[in-house]
């Protein structure tokens, strides 16, 4: 198993406001935070480092090997409501400041992976199925688009340019409480996770990425990746974290 992390300011933005984290955990488990800060001037980027910050730490100081799927789900769950109230609790400059951030966080345990997220900041999984590579988006926007996409009101192709695209529905440190969503699955050897923010998927094809990821090696994929979100604009901040079984 191997893991590895990127993150890049792009080649519009003053800022970069996204945060990620990536480890080894022991011979068997790693684990992922990927987090996308919304906020004035530098408030976007605190929220998103302490969202990181507290879920890394509290999956290092409380993960085991031997940890039931279960078990970890709970601490997905409870790390992400941590650091809502982390990113909460922070001193706010002004009383109708905004300041949240996305969250997408894996553990994988024994080739089981283990998903949560709040947010439009995606987890997918890159695969071959026969002869044929495949990539499939595991986590749900937490967006307006995609509300309106469920709908049938825009079509997934009008959705990637609306003007509402960037507005998402649910955000660490929007409210009081906050309820990530969860996603388990089963990998197989070869197979890759891919946790990434909106500045690659918002501004690629899902299946460039495929391509990218399995055209390369793995401890290249990252490099590869932003320099493909930089190269079809860099319109805003990327990060992504890649996962290889």
């Amino acid at each position: 198993m191997e893991i590895y992390c990127k993150t890049d300011i792009g080649r519009e933005r003053t800022e970069n406001q996204d945060n990620v984290w990536g480890e080894m955990l022991c011979a068997n488990a790693c684990a992922a935070v990927l987090c996308d800060g919304m906020g004035g001037e530098s408030r976007g980027g605190l929220a998103s480092k302490l969202a990181v910050e507290t879920v890394s730490k509290k999956i290092k100081e409380s993960f085991t090997e031997n940890m039931s799927d279960n078990s970890i789900r709970n601490l997905l769950i409870t790390s992400v409501i941590a650091a809502n109230t982390a990113v909460r609790s922070c001193p706010k400059e002004s009383e109708n400041e905004i300041m949240g951030t996305t969250c997408v966080a894996v553990i994988v345990s024994n080739k089981t992976a283990h998903i949560v997220n709040v947010g439009d900041s995606r987890a997918y999984q890159l695969f071959t199925d026969g002869d044929d590579e495949c990539i499939r988006q595991i986590t749900r926007d937490h967006s307006h688009v995609r509300e309106l996409v469920e709908k049938g009101i825009i079509t997934e192709e009008e959705a990637k340019t609306h003007p509402k695209r960037s507005k998402i529905t649910r955000a660490i440190g929007a409210e009081d409480d906050v309820t990530p969503d969860y996603f388990e699955l089963d990998l197989n050897s070869y197979d890759m996770l891919l946790l990434c923010s909106d500045g690659l998927s918002a501004y690629g094809d899902d299946l460039d990425i495929l391509d990218i990821c399995f055209d390369n090696k793995p401890k290249d994929c990252c490099e590869a990746l932003v320099g493909y979100a930089n190269n079809n604009g860099g319109h805003d901040n990327v990060s992504v974290a890649l996962i290889s079984v």
